[in-house]
């Protein structure tokens, strides 16, 4: 186990709590008692030992899970590829020439890898849809506030949620049951759901994504309006949150080279941008709210393209587009689930589910449904690449 996680870079501190058969890794932003919480920062590098563990750990310890490690990621959860110069970079178990996606890498690969049964990370802007998507895992990104970010750094933020990654539903449900005490699966049944023509998503993801979905009878094609507008909302709020939690940190000099200018950049998003996001924000949530009106869940891609290969993971506008679908859903708040398929071209890609805020079991129950019922080839759970 040790050699494994040296040599893939999923997990950043080996830890040894609980002792239950379930084993999981938590992101390094997330405190646990007597760990310092990095996150994957070398400006963090003398932060003390958590004097508590976070609210999600001790859900975790109580239902009986046995946490093995704090999970790699991209510094200061502030990046989509997942690189890491400080701690090393995460390897992607099955594409290993392509990013492991971020901020959550070590969580998507050190599932992935097999080196636990789930891991717990946190989305603020795509960061367990992405590298979930990325790696061939799902990830589930809930309701705003469903879980509780007691414990959870930056202390402070409107957008970012804590939730599960794993290589079944089953796992998903059984995660999000330990860290959501009232979260209860629901049964199957049939769901109504809605395809989004989504603009601007290259031609083989599309076709992989709608060749999927073909044997499903949606009930409506919808499109999404200001969807480009709520991305840039939540391109200038994480920045305005981001700085106002780590801004200080720039001074030392030890951050790394891309979080350093983002960082940097995020100090010149003013009070009037802010007030535009959050206008942006009230008028793209009741807008997703008026389509879920009409069926159960929206399914989209998750990603409009495949991962970056690794030699292109220094193209920062390239890495962004990649979190161009998800990044509107931590804006609006909304529950979204992304479903590991595997592409004709042998790449993955991400069937991403959005439900209405608060029925998160209904988001599992459709993805459930969907790895029940879909034809089709994906990353399988016992690592290999099935039919």
């Amino acid at each position: 186990m040790n050699d494994l996680m040296s040599r893939n870079n999923a997990i950043f501190a080996p830890v040894d709590r609980g002792t239950g058969k379930l084993t999981v890794a938590v992101k390094d932003c997330i405190d646990i008692v007597g760990m310092p919480s990095k996150g994957g920062s070398a400006a963090l590098d003398d932060t003390p030992g958590a004097q508590t563990d976070a609210a999600v750990v001790k859900g975790l310890l109580a239902a009986d899970c046995r946490i093995i490690g704090k999970a790699n990621m991209h510094e200061l959860a502030y990046g989509v590829t997942g690189l890491n110069a400080w701690t090393g970079s995460p390897v992607n178990p099955h594409f290993p020439d392509y990013v492991p996606g971020g901020s959550s890498s070590g969580c998507a690969v050190s599932v992935a890898e097999h080196l636990v049964d789930f891991a717990i990370g946190t989305d603020t802007g795509g960061s367990i849809r992405i590298p979930a998507a990325c790696c061939g895992v799902y990830g589930l990104k809930p309701t705003f506030g469903r879980v509780s970010r007691l414990g959870a750094w930056p202390r402070m933020s409107s957008l970012d949620c804590i939730g599960p990654f794993a290589r079944s539903m089953a796992m998903i449900e059984t995660a999000m049951s330990a860290i959501a005490p009232d979260f209860v699966p629901h049964a199957d049944r049939s769901l109504r759901f809605a395809r989004v023509r989504v603009e601007g998503v290259d031609a083989a993801v599309e076709a992989a994504f709608d060749a999927v979905l073909k044997p499903f009878k949606a009930t409506a094609d919808v499109t999404l309006v200001g969807l480009s507008d709520a991305f840039q909302a939540n391109m200038a709020i994480i920045a305005a949150e981001t700085y106002a939690a780590f801004g200080y940190l720039l001074s030392g000099g030890r951050i790394g080279d891309d979080v350093a200018a983002r960082l940097s950049a995020a100090a010149h998003v003013d009070a009037e941008k802010l007030a535009d996001a959050e206008i942006v924000r009230a008028r793209f949530t009741v807008h997703v709210d008026a389509l879920l009106q009409d069926c159960d869940v929206l399914v989209m891609p998750t990603m409009p393209c495949f991962p970056l290969l690794l030699s292109e993971s220094g193209d920062a506008a390239a890495a962004l587009r990649m979190t161009a679908l998800a990044r509107p859903f931590n804006l609006s708040g909304h529950p979204a689930l992304t479903i590991p398929v595997l592409a004709p071209e042998a790449l993955p890609i991400g069937i991403q589910v959005i439900g209405r805020r608060g029925e998160d079991e209904t988001v599992c129950a459709f993805g459930r449904m969907f790895e029940r019922e879909a034809a089709v080839t994906r990353i399988s759970a016992n690592e290999d690449i099935d039919q």
